[in-house]
C-alpha cells in the first residue's frame, strides 16, 4: 500500500470541500448534486460523483477503475469524443528532468504548439503549458521578454528563452494548496488532480514562473482535435474552474515514449531523460555542460 493513503495531514485536512464532501455523502449524490448546484456558476457541471470522490491517494484501484470509466463516459457525452484515461504510476528509480540549449532555441514556439496539441488544451485560447521569451541578449529580465512577438524568428539582437513549471524541489505551489490538490510524484513530476481542486488559485498565485494555468471556462475543442490517449494526471480534458500545469507529458514518459515538445522542436533545443541514470543523456548535459548532437 502507498503509504501516503495513510498521511495524517491529508487525514487531518479539514477544508471546505471535504465538508462538502461529506455532507454529499450522508444527503445521498443525487439530493446534494441538486442541493448545491446553484452555489457557483460551475457547479452545474460537477456530476454528483465527482463532488463525493475521495483524493487521489485515498482510491483504491477499483473505485479508481470506476471513476477512469466515468469520465470516459462524460468525454463522449460532452466533446463527442471516444478516449482512453489511464493511471501511470511513477516508475521506482527514475526522476525526470529537463535540459535546454538557449544558444540553438529560434524562438519557433514548436514546443508550444505540441504542448496545446498533446494536452488537449482550450482551442479559443490557444493555451499552453509553455511560453517562450523572446529577449534582448545580455539580459535576463524575464519582465522585460515577450512572449507574444509575431514577427519571423530568430531577430539578430535576441534570445529565446523557453519557460515551463520547473518541478521544483520543494514545490511552493504544493505548500499553499488548502486541500492537498497538487503534490509531488516520486518521479519528481508535480501533478494535480483535477477532481480535488477547489480553484482558490493559491498555486498559480505562488509559482515564481507564471507555470500554471486556470480555467475560466469549460474548454473548447473539436472532437476531431482531442487527443484520445490520456491520463487521470496529464492530459485528460480539465474542468472548468480548476488549475492545470505541465506535468512532462507523464502519459509519454511514465510509458517510456519522450515529452510531446521534445518531439516537435527542430533545433534539437531539448533534452529529457532520468536525472538518477549516470549515462542518460540529460546527465551527461549537465555534466560536460555541451550538447551530444551539437
Amino acid at each position: 500500500m502507498d503509504p501516503s493513503v495513510n498521511d495524517p495531514k491529508l487525514e487531518a485536512n479539514l477544508s471546505r470541500r471535504t465538508v462538502l464532501k461529506g455532507f454529499g455523502a450522508m444527503l445521498g449524490a443525487a439530493a446534494f448534486a441538486k442541493a448545491i448546484a446553484p452555489i457557483t456558476e460551475w457547479a452545474a457541471n460537477i456530476s454528483a460523483e465527482e463532488f463525493v470522490q475521495k483524493h487521489y491517494k485515498e482510491l483504491s484501484p477499483i473505485d479508481l477503475e470506476i471513476i477512469l470509466n466515468r469520465l470516459q463516459k462524460e468525454t463522449k457525452d460532452q466533446y463527442g469524443a471516444d478516449v482512453t484515461i489511464k493511471d501511470y504510476k511513477a516508475q521506482p528509480g527514475v526522476t525526470f528532468g529537463y535540459a535546454l540549449n538557449l544558444s540553438v532555441c529560434n524562438g519557433c514556439r514548436k514546443c508550444a504548439e505540441a504542448c496545446h496539441i498533446e494536452n488537449n488544451h482550450d482551442r479559443p485560447s490557444n493555451q499552453s503549458y509553455i511560453r517562450v521569451f523572446e529577449m534582448s541578449k545580455g539580459s535576463m529580465d524575464m519582465e522585460k521578454g515577450n512572449a507574444h512577438y509575431d514577427h519571423p524568428v530568430p531577430q539578430p539582437d535576441k534570445f529565446y528563452m523557453p519557460v515551463q513549471c520547473q518541478q521544483c524541489e520543494h514545490p511552493p505551489c504544493v505548500d499553499v494548496c488548502p486541500v492537498e490538490a497538487t503534490w509531488k510524484e516520486p518521479d519528481g513530476i508535480v501533478v494535480v488532480d483535477y477532481n480535488w481542486c477547489i480553484g482558490c488559485r493559491y498555486c498559480e498565485a505562488a509559482c515564481p514562473y507564471h507555470a500554471r494555468r486556470f480555467n475560466w471556462t469549460k474548454p473548447k475543442l473539436p472532437a476531431s482535435a482531442i487527443n484520445p490517449n490520456q491520463s487521470y494526471l496529464s492530459n485528460r480534458i480539465r474542468p472548468q474552474g480548476v488549475v492545470e500545469k505541465c506535468h512532462f507529458c507523464l502519459h509519454r514518459t511514465r510509458n517510456g515514449r519522450l515529452p510531446a515538445c521534445l518531439e516537435a522542436c527542430p533545433t534539437g533545443a531539448r533534452v529529457f531523460g532520468n536525472l538518477l541514470d549516470p549515462d542518460s543523456e540529460v546527465r551527461q548535459v549537465l555534466a560536460h555542460g555541451a550538447f551530444l548532437n551539437q
